[in-house]
């Protein structure tokens, strides 16, 4: 498998592309050591594109990632055509997964958590840029270790990470 350094952010392109934005800006801001290699940047997949074909651009975003950010928000559980799709293939590829609660949980929230998500040793961590960059150092290595098939579970940061960081 050639290497892959990217990181693939699921997201409701309707009601939470801000929260892409911002972590984008993370990524670009001189105070924050946040950053990652976004696999979006690889590709155009247009809202006017066919679905067949917007499905084979995420599918070459996603093979050149290594690990899968989906950002839960209210709506995402809903999402069907491109989320659930996103997060088969991120399953299938036994990618790293962090599911990034925007509503601030710091742990699963059963209630907006996509299904598939529910059921997938998946990271669940609160929307910031400390934590993220502390779970995307950390958690790929992690569940690397995890023997598969193994019974999932629902991974979270113990409180004391997230004092350790400030937040």
């Amino acid at each position: 498998m050639p290497y892959r350094s990217k990181v693939f952010v699921s997201f409701d392109g309707d009601n939470d592309i801000h929260f892409y934005r911002l972590m984008l800006a993370w990524k670009q801001s001189d105070n924050s050591t946040f950053t990652f290699s976004n696999a979006h940047d690889l590709n155009q997949a247009r809202d006017s594109s066919q679905e067949v074909s917007i499905k084979r651009q995420l599918s070459i975003r996603l093979q050149n990632s290594r690990v899968f950010i989906s950002l839960i928000g209210q709506s995402t559980r809903f999402l069907y055509k491109f989320v659930r799709w996103e997060i088969e293939q991120a399953i299938a590829m036994q990618m790293p997964i962090i599911a990034v609660n925007l509503n601030g949980m710091r742990t699963i929230d059963i209630d907006r958590c996509p299904p598939l998500l529910r059921t997938a040793n998946a990271m669940h961590i609160s929307f910031n840029s400390k934590i993220m960059e502390h779970a995307l150092t950390n958690w790929p290595n992690h569940i690397s270790g995890i023997p598969r098939p193994q019974r999932y579970e629902w991974y979270y940061y113990d409180p004391r990470v997230y004092t350790s960081l400030g937040l």
